[in-house]
């Protein structure tokens, strides 16, 4: 019997495999999987108990529960700059991972090319070739993770329909540039393709940079999708609750796939995330501040070891290039290299392989998650200083 030709060609994610292999070692301290080790604001948790409590229990619209998508629609505006109809713009999705999946489907066709950004996460090139489209990849060059603009023009085509953009992006924690994205936008707009941005990491931000969404660029507004979720500000990754934002013709296309793939999300964790998005700025600052520490902790840890980390501008991830380590241990790829790191140092990383489209590209590098409690870094400094310079 002959499975799905489309399945051999990924493996199941490698960041929560990671996290599995980990457990499996007594005391290794997870900075693989980028999941908070606090807890969530009560209030928010308190708002979803209420909503239980209260019954809203049954399905909610499918396309989400109208408190929310209201709640979505006056925090993009504000926010992001875009303006939103929450009847005729919204879906409400299962996580972020569902919007991205279900917009995909929603929009290709056979023989579509989708260009990606590389390194990237996992999900972009699976979900590409689940949705029948061919990824094509763009590299973005350490230390500042940029691109070169010959390359992506280059990568647009007659066949181009989407490019998918990660902004802060996870592995890099890059912060896409106004100048990056109107050069993306006018590509997008000469060959008539859909841009859809992942923005899950908004408002987690260093350095004075600031979170632009590319649907708010002229001439985007009836070809972007924005794509988010509370996993992430609001410490619930476990919810899954996320959202698309699109125009009404390609939102209607959306709404089609979501509803046959998972009905809705979750419907009194819906009203604890309508609640979560009116949060005030004070959450916002100091949710910048507590990952701006935890960033710079981290960093210095690894800044004493035989390891080379590449500073973040957003999200809460570093990678790290781990060449000498690798020399030293007489190691041939990442997957190599972050076993090792658990069994030798007691810690676990992402391999960095497993943001590329060929293993070979990030072979010396890992991915540190530092989403942790300030105990946590300090404990994995202890285990570290066995890399010492």
């Amino acid at each position: 019997m002959e499975l799905s030709k489309i399945t051999k060609s990924f493996t199941e994610s490698v960041i929560r495999e990671m996290t599995r292999i980990s457990r499996k070692h007594d005391g290794c301290i997870n900075l693989a999987q980028g999941f908070p080790d606090f807890s969530a604001p009560v209030k928010i948790k308190k708002a979803a108990i209420n909503a239980i409590q209260q019954d809203i229990n049954q399905y909610a619209i499918t396309w989400g529960s109208k408190s929310l998508r209201n709640a979505i629609s006056e925090k993009v505006t504000n926010y992001n700059n875009i303006k939103v109809d929450p009847l005729k713009n919204i879906t409400v999705t299962c996580g972020s991972t569902e919007a991205m999946i279900s917009s995909l489907k929603a929009i290709i066709n056979p023989g579509d090319e989708v260009i990606i950004f590389e390194p990237f996460y996992e999900n972009y090139g699976p979900d590409c070739k689940l949705s029948g489209a061919t990824p094509k990849y763009v590299t973005l060059q350490p230390p500042e993770w940029k691109f070169d603009p010959e390359e992506i023009k280059r990568k647009f085509n007659a066949k181009t329909k989407a490019i998918i953009i990660n902004t802060p992006n996870n592995p890099t924690g890059k912060v896409f540039s106004r100048e990056e994205l109107e050069l993306i936008a006018d590509l997008c707009q000469d060959y008539d393709a859909i841009a859809i941005t992942d923005e899950i990491y908004e408002h987690i931000l260093y350095d004075g940079k600031n979170h632009i969404s590319i649907a708010s660029l002229e001439g985007m507004e009836e070809r972007s999708i924005t794509i988010n979720s509370i996993s992430k500000t609001y410490s619930l990754t476990g919810w899954r609750v996320g959202w698309a934002i699109a125009s009404e013709k390609i939102t209607n296309e959306i709404k089609k796939v979501h509803d046959f793939l998972t009905v809705g999300a979750p419907a009194p964790l819906q009203e604890g995330a309508a609640f979560a998005l009116g949060m005030k700025q004070k959450y916002y600052i100091n949710l910048k501040n507590f990952y701006t520490k935890a960033r710079d902790t981290l960093i210095e840890i690894l800044k004493e070891t035989s390891l080379k980390p590449f500073y973040p501008k957003g999200s809460y991830y570093i990678m790290t290039d781990c060449t000498q380590y690798m020399d030293e241990r007489g190691l041939n790829n990442s997957t190599e290299l972050a076993i090792d790191i658990i069994k030798n140092v007691g810690v676990a990383t992402v391999p960095g392989g497993s943001f590329f489209e060929s293993e070979e590209k990030g072979k010396h590098l890992t991915r540190f998650c530092f989403c942790k409690k300030e105990e946590t870094l300090q404990a994995a400094k202890k285990r570290l200083e066995k890399l010492r310079k």
